[in-house]
């Protein structure tokens, strides 16, 4: 469990973060609206060297940031907007995950059929809405004694 109080603590612990991920590993985040996920995926982004800058993509669904030092883009993904698995396998998700590190906000129940081997990053917001809890939970062997 880790916990962020501000937008800089948790973009801090995407960068972290960022130092342990690589090409083809998928990280699904959920919690409620306004819990951080783009804020960590900012830190993310800044971990991993991309272009950015790194907004929420609701309304285009997906954004590719590519590296600016050799290293694997991010793929940002924002699947609240769409209805089921179908549009899912509609955005080709599996063309690009060997060679990016592909982030999916509110991809729980939608994204896991991609790889076998996933983080799953569940933020949840403190009794006064600032802090928030960070729940990850590494699935698959690539993540085996990891978290």
């Amino acid at each position: 469990m880790r916990t962020a109080r501000t937008p800089e603590e948790m973009r801090a612990i995407g960068a972290e973060l960022a130092t342990r991920l690589r090409r083809g590993d998928l990280v699904v985040l959920s919690g409620p609206l306004g819990a951080g996920k783009t804020t960590l995926v900012q830190g993310i982004a800044e971990g991993l060297k991309v272009r950015g800058p790194v907004t929420s993509p609701t309304f285009v669904i997906a954004r590719v940031h590519p590296s600016l030092c050799d290293g694997p883009a991010l793929v940002h993904v924002d699947a609240y907007r769409l209805g089921g698995r179908l549009e899912v396998d509609d955005l080709d998700l599996d063309a690009s995950l060997d060679e990016s590190v592909t982030v999916v906000e509110w991809g729980e129940d939608l994204v896991e059929a991609l790889t076998e081997d996933r983080l799953e990053i569940e933020i949840t917001l403190g009794p006064t809405g600032d802090e928030r809890t960070l729940r990850i939970t590494g699935v698959g062997a690539r993540w085996a004694g990891e978290f």
